[in-house]
């Protein structure tokens, strides 16, 4: 991305909230073990604002003037030695922001601005936080509360990021789409390749190569290589067992590609295929269909998500895993996750917390059936783009048999 694109992206967030004082900091660094980090992963509002890919960064935007700072971290020399640090003038060029402060400068700044804005903006706590079952990077609270001891008030900025993430500008879908082309290659290299294949680990090995090999940063997130009853787990990601013949094998896997993530999913066979595995597989596939279909611009999101329902549950009664569609804790065993979400910079993305479906928005479809009992479990995705005038399924090149 050019550095006009965040700069763009920092004008929109001014306008947005008619130019008030924003402060966002960036993710820091989390322990693997010991001494040693794991490979870092930005956060995405930051990454939208500024490009900087790096740990510790802040960005302050005073909207009633659009201008824009960055807070460089305090990095000791030994830090610098073994694990480099983004200088001055690289932050200045990737994110077109003129102005590089350290953190003293920042905080007497801050003081300053206190006294002309009673309001600061930054990022809360994630929306669904409570149900993580893994620590969140401690920076946003840190960063929250520090702005608590400056500021009167302090209030989340992500319900406005979200609007304007939700919709996708044109270098993000170009993004998008090379992120997707790239998923499809590697998926059909694999495809072609799963008779010489053994173990889950050798197909994840064989993405991890072809994304790596291409230029890519890697995985968008950890891939889930699925065989037999492990795909029943949904984000399985152990990749380690046997691929045994007569199963069938779940594959979730996305790279990622100029900041912005794919995500694909498909179920192959895997040295052939009883009966019961083609009509779920069948299943899953015509209820895919039959759920894009239903896209379109203004289709109101309660609507769609109603429609999506009786077509699972439709599909599960054909199967005769549930007797009618109002067994509903029963379709939930089944079909236990959502039928999407947003795609982006994050793998799930922000729907912009809109009522419907707007033109730019891209999203995944992801119908799946899940027969623990039988060890079978099939899921098919795609990514779909909403335009004017339907919507384009961008990963429909990839085939969704399981041939």
């Amino acid at each position: 991305m050019k550095s006009s694109f965040y700069k763009n992206n920092r004008d929109k967030i001014c306008e947005s909230t008619t130019g008030a004082l924003i402060v966002i900091p960036s993710y820091t660094q989390m322990q693997r073990g010991n001494d040693a980090a794991f490979a870092f992963e930005q956060e995405a509002n930051f990454w939208w604002l500024t490009g900087i890919d790096s740990p510790d960064w802040w960005l302050i935007i005073d909207g009633s003037r659009h201008k824009s700072w960055l807070v460089s971290p305090d990095i000791s020399a030994t830090h610098a030695i073994f694990d480099g640090s983004l200088s001055t003038g690289e932050a200045i060029a990737v994110s077109g922001v003129e102005h590089v402060i350290g953190h003293d400068e920042a905080m007497r700044m801050l003081r300053d601005l206190a006294a002309k804005h009673s309001v600061v903006y930054s990022l809360g706590e994630p929306p669904y936080g409570q149900y993580y079952d893994f620590t969140v990077n401690p920076s946003i609270k840190k960063n929250w509360r520090m702005l608590q001891t400056i500021f009167n008030d302090v209030q989340d900025l992500r319900p406005g990021l979200d609007k304007l993430r939700a919709i996708k500008q044109p270098e993000e879908i170009r993004a998008i789409k090379k992120a997707i082309k790239l998923t499809i290659d590697a998926f059909k290299l694999v495809h072609d390749k799963l008779p010489d294949l053994h173990y889950e680990y050798e197909v994840e090995a064989e993405f991890s190569y072809f994304f790596r090999r291409s230029g890519a940063r890697g995985h968008a997130y950890d891939p889930i290589v699925a065989g037999g009853a492990n795909a029943c787990t949904l984000h399985y990601g152990a990749n380690k067992d046997r691929l045994k013949s007569g199963s069938v094998i779940l594959m979730d896997i996305g790279a990622r590609v100029d900041g912005y993530a794919a995500d694909i999913s498909r179920s192959y066979a895997f040295g052939g295929q009883s009966e019961r595995h083609r009509q779920v597989h069948a299943a899953v596939e015509d209820a895919h269909r039959k759920i894009i279909k239903l896209l379109q611009p203004n289709l109101k999101m309660t609507d769609y998500y109603q429609q999506v329902d009786q077509i699972m549950k439709q599909a599960l009664i054909d199967l005769k895993l549930i007797n009618s569609d109002s067994d509903e804790s029963k379709y939930r065993q089944y079909f236990p996750h959502a039928i999407g979400h947003g795609l982006g910079v994050d793998v799930h993305d922000s729907l912009g917390r809109f009522s419907e479906f707007l033109p730019g928005m891209v999203l995944t479809v992801e119908p799946g059936i899940y027969i623990p009992e039988e060890g079978i479990g099939v899921r098919i995705e795609d990514n779909i783009l909403i335009t004017e005038k339907g919507y384009t399924n961008l990963s429909s090149a990839l085939p969704t048999s399981m041939l």
